[in-house]
């Protein structure tokens, strides 16, 4: 069963408003892709710190991840709710960590990640299966946000 959500509550509580990406994860079509995308402009400001600073800011951001989205979710009643994309924030920044500079290399980032995300190949889709709350709506995102920053390591390591 698909729950909607009406964006006047998703705008009336800070936790959702946090968990909706301010509001991207409303989209109508393709939340996760909307919220990928409103992402970009934070890659693009924390791609100006060095890798520990960036690394530092990432796992703050996916500790305070973890509570927004599960606390959401248990407001909402709706175990991760497709409009939840604060988890997808986490997975592209994690794809993105010492990405080579360049557009081609947001676009690769954003293809790799939301194809992983999609797929769920194994572990993913069992771990999105089988583990509840806020760490499970957040793991499973950061898994394919591992296999695409692997896939794009890769990839830079082979052309550059």
């Amino acid at each position: 069963m698909k729950f909607s959500a009406d964006p006047k509550q998703i705008f009336s509580h800070p936790i959702h408003v946090l968990a909706f990406g301010f509001g991207s994860g409303l989209s109508p079509i393709a939340p996760g892709t909307a919220g990928t995308l409103a992402t970009i402009p934070l890659y693009l400001l924390l791609s100006e710190l060095d890798a520990v600073s960036y690394a530092a800011v990432l796992l703050i951001l996916i500790a305070g991840s973890i509570y927004i989205a599960g606390r959401s979710a248990e407001l909402l009643g709706v175990h991760d709710h497709s409009g939840i994309v604060i988890d997808e924030v986490c997975g592209y920044l994690l794809t993105m960590m010492l990405a080579p500079a360049g557009w081609q290399w947001l676009l690769l980032g954003f293809v790799l990640f939301r194809l992983f995300d999609i797929l769920k190949p194994w572990p993913i889709r069992a771990m999105d299966k089988g583990i509840a709350g806020g760490f499970g709506i957040v793991l499973d995102d950061l898994m394919a946000g591992l296999y695409a920053l692997i896939c794009l390591q890769l990839i830079s390591w082979i052309t550059l």
